[in-house]
């Protein structure tokens, strides 16, 4: 019987990064090149389907164990609940000698790690970090943060992966003036800096807001009625597929004014599209996007610099033009799934993995 990679993370059909990131995997035909089985541990819903779901995996990650099939495990981690969600998948690989990688998403693990979990919590997640056979980050930043808390010497970066479009829209059919974010709404995401941003260029620039995403949509809403910019602010709710591809190619101008993240695929999805990029220097964003070349990055929850960057960028289309086509170079020759998806299937080939 042949070993399999058996990935775990979120379903993939959930809204969130990791699912995004799988997919992408998929499409590029990694499931068809190597023996990858799929197991989700986590989905969308309320507590209890989180809880079947939750349980139905770890019962399959079991048995496939048991039954012998498990090469390794490719183990897809954010921060708290995943995170402690996924230890037992981790325990379990261990227990049965099985090489575990575990893949490190979530923007905010720092703060779990350091301001969230005492001692003892501490001691765990670096002892899980320590036994992985392979720990995979999304960018130098976040590279050095795991070598600090963990001995492990097998760290590698590997970008998240983009599908590259064959081709991009004429920049003169875009919409002038539209400004997308997509990603979840709450503070930590800068959805209200964003907000209070528009309110100060809108007098004299008038942008219109796309926001694609779930979270505190309506205490966005409710924000941009007291701020008096509702008209100039579109919640689009969670936006998939063809919708999305539609936002990408009519917006102008993509922002995402985080205060922490790993490294967003919608900002690269953004750029493999040919937009300019407004976003801050956290993660691994600062490595994709140069400030002043691809786009603008501005430190979070600095309004003002938010507010003249957009409008900078709004006003003079030729600049944003030049800008959106230098990202989509950038994420063509660093983070397309040609340039990411050959280092991933090389540990595993490293790992003893060979193809389907």
């Amino acid at each position: 019987m042949s070993k399999k990679i058996v990935m775990v993370g979120t379903g993939l059909n959930t809204m969130g990064g990791i699912a995004s990131v799988v997919n992408v995997y998929a499409q590029s035909g990694l499931f068809d090149r190597l023996p990858v089985t799929y197991v989700a541990t986590h989905c969308d819903g309320g507590a209890l389907a989180k809880l079947r779901a939750m349980l139905s995996g770890y019962a399959r990650f079991l048995w496939l164990l048991v039954s012998g099939q498990v090469g390794l495990a490719h183990i897809h981690v954010a921060s708290r609940a995943s995170f402690w969600r996924k230890s037992v998948i981790f325990l379990l690989a261990f227990l049965f000698r099985k090489p575990a990688v575990l893949h490190l998403h979530g923007g905010e693990f720092k703060i779990f790690y350091e301001q969230e979990s005492g001692p003892l919590k501490r001691r765990f997640i670096s002892w899980i970090y320590n036994r992985a056979a392979h720990v995979i980050v999304l960018s130098e930043a976040w590279k050095r943060w795991v070598m600090s808390i963990s001995s492990n010497p097998n760290v590698d970066v590997i970008c998240n992966p983009v599908l590259m479009p064959a081709t991009v829209p004429d920049w003169t059919a875009r919409k002038q003036g539209v400004v997308l974010c997509l990603g979840r709404m709450n503070k930590g995401k800068g959805s209200y800096d964003l907000l209070q941003a528009a309110a100060d260029i809108v007098p004299k620039t008038p942008i219109q807001l796309h926001l694609g995403g779930d979270g505190e949509t309506a205490q966005v809403q409710q924000r941009a009625q007291e701020l008096g910019i509702a008209p100039h602010v579109h919640v689009l709710g969670w936006v998939r597929a063809d919708a999305k591809q539609k936002e990408l190619a009519e917006a102008s101008i993509f922002v995402l004014p985080s205060y922490n993240e790993g490294l967003p695929m919608s900002v690269l999805e953004a750029m493999a599209n040919g937009l300019p990029i407004v976003s801050t220097p956290v993660g691994g964003i600062p490595e994709a996007v140069s400030d002043g070349v691809e786009g603008f990055l501005v430190q979070p929850g600095d309004v003002r610099a938010l507010a003249d960057r957009l409008a900078l960028l709004a006003n003079d289309p030729a600049l944003a033009h030049r800008m959106g086509a230098a990202a989509r170079r950038k994420v063509e020759a660093a983070y397309s799934t040609d340039a990411v998806v050959p280092r991933l299937e090389k540990i595993y080939k490293d790992l003893g993995i060979r193809s389907a």
